[in-house]
């Protein structure tokens, strides 16, 4: 499990070495994790350090002094690196030390900024150390000017590669919000504890990979503000079946999806249900969808029925439910069951407050920004967009309903948290049906759920496993080229099979 923590918190655990007088032993251990980390990477990219080209950017802050102090490590294995000053001060120990290895600066200035751009363009690596923790709103003057900077990981490789001091410059480290021009990075080197602007919204998109220094803070946290499940916390949640098992036991889910306009929905949640492994699935729908599950999945059972007559462990519904109103009606119904339930597209139209964490909410940002309003709140897409952590978490406490919100990180709030974040998944699952898949994954979870004790946010884990187990299928699939969204449970089957053996 990954803790992350707002940047308040990790200051406040950071302030008893700091008045003992450690701090320059903490800038040094995370000086020393940023070398490292940014050796590692020029290795991987040029197969060595020497003669590689290295760009800082400082600010007047303990970032910039962090990568003054890495970068003069870099220097004395025989890279180049050059200093681009954002501030008319700089961490003073740690640019003379930079400059007593040979390091050259640039002072950033109206007049200077095509030069440093040029500079980062034409380096192996660019190592951002202009904003710190501390740092709210986005970069500003000629500091702002430097956003421009694509990171390799979105110019196809080429160089150069960013990796970000703690944090990309820009973002709010409680909050994941870029209030304004941001830098974005291959890879953070973050200190002490993720950061939870790391794990959402812009800032999650802004970090690339995350690597985390040890500098000796971790006992003076509290709880963490986001998680995220690595794969031996998913494996934990997963069910076998064992001998004596049935096609009841082994769980039932039921489906809810799919019209006559938008049928697709009900064959794509059923194929990923079936390969997430519950043991039987009943769709509920009409007969033209019923006709393309049973051509697809004959294994499926399928009736024109309603939900309290349905006998299940979970439900899905809503997916490419439209505006066919038997399917609203058996949304509202799964609602009211009492049973776990994905709630998902069209349905989510018809949530009020006073659900149960076991109903989870799974909308994309323009179907939150309707919940929301629907609830009260004035806000918009952007908005939602901007800070999802805070809207997750407001959905979750209005509704009573474990949210789901799908992101580049999926954010799982349950009411009263905890929250979950999970970042898996490639770009290429921004297609049609893909979340029809993720509700069938999710479905397949709660029907086959065994867990005795469920105790606060044990909807939420299973909601975060879910997204992590979609965005892995996606990942595999993407190896081979463009997703194809219907041949994704192919992917989900390999993930599952990982997780369970190991």
């Amino acid at each position: 499990m990954i803790s992350a923590y707002p940047g308040s918190a990790v200051r406040a655990a950071e302030r008893p070495l700091l008045e003992a007088g450690a701090g320059p032993e903490l800038m040094q251990k995370a000086a020393y994790g940023l070398y490292r980390s940014a050796a590692a990477l020029l290795a991987q990219r040029r197969g060595r350090i020497y003669g590689a080209a290295v760009v800082v950017l400082a600010g007047a802050g303990n970032n910039g002094g962090d990568a003054l102090y890495a970068a003069s490590r870099l220097l004395a294995r025989g890279a180049g690196a050059t200093a681009v000053l954002t501030s008319e001060q700089a961490h003073p120990e740690a640019l003379a030390a930079f400059r007593s290895n040979g390091g050259r600066v640039l002072q950033l200035r109206d007049e200077t900024v095509s030069a440093a751009l040029a500079l980062c363009r034409e380096s192996d690596v660019v190592l951002d150390g202009v904003l710190g923790t501390g740092g709210k709103g986005g970069l500003r003057s000629q500091a702002a000017q430097l956003a421009v900077l694509a990171p390799a990981r979105l110019r196809r490789g080429e160089s150069p590669a960013v990796i970000a001091c703690d944090l990309p410059s820009g973002i709010d480290a409680d909050t994941g919000q870029a209030a304004g021009p941001h830098l974005r990075a291959d890879l953070t080197v973050t200190f002490g504890a993720v950061k939870t602007g790391l794990m959402a919204g812009p800032g999650a998109e802004a970090a690339g990979e995350i690597e985390l220094v040890d500098i000796g803070i971790a006992g003076y946290l509290d709880a963490p503000a986001v998680q995220r499940l690595e794969n031996r916390d998913i494996a934990a949640l997963l069910t076998e079946p064992v001998p004596g098992d049935h096609k009841y036991s082994r769980g039932v889910l039921g489906i809810a999806a799919g019209s006559e306009t938008y049928p697709g929905a009900a064959v794509l949640a059923t194929g990923a249900a079936l390969a997430t492994g519950t043991g039987m699935v009943r769709y509920l729908g009409p007969e033209p969808v019923s006709g393309l599950i049973h051509a697809a999945h004959p294994e499926a059972v399928c009736a024109d029925s309603t939900v309290p007559l349905t006998h299940v462990q979970a439900w899905v519904a809503g997916p490419g439910a439209g505006v066919d109103e038997d399917q609203r009606r058996r949304a509202v119904e799964a609602m009211a069951s009492g049973l776990p339930a994905v709630i998902d597209a069209d349905a989510i139209q018809a949530v009020e407050p006073g659900l149960g964490p076991q109903v989870i909410l799974t909308p994309h940002a323009g179907e939150m920004t309707g919940l929301l309003n629907s609830l009260g709140e004035r806000i918009d897409r952007p908005g939602v967009e901007a800070d999802p952590l805070t809207w997750v978490r407001r959905a979750a406490d209005l509704t009573g309903a474990t949210v789901l919100l799908k992101g580049w990180a999926t954010l799982v709030a349950a009411p009263g948290g905890p929250v979950y974040s999970q970042a898996e998944a490639t770009p290429w699952l921004a297609a049609a049906g893909s979340g029809d898949t993720l509700s069938g994954i999710l479905g397949a979870l709660l029907s086959t759920d065994r867990t005795g004790t469920r105790g606060p946010g044990h909807y939420a884990r299973l909601a975060a496993a879910a997204a992590s187990i979609h965005g892995q299928a996606g990942r595999l699939a993407a190896e081979s080229g463009p997703v194809e969204v219907s041949k994704l449970p192919e992917g989900v089957r390999s993930v599952m099979a990982d997780l369970l053996h190991g």
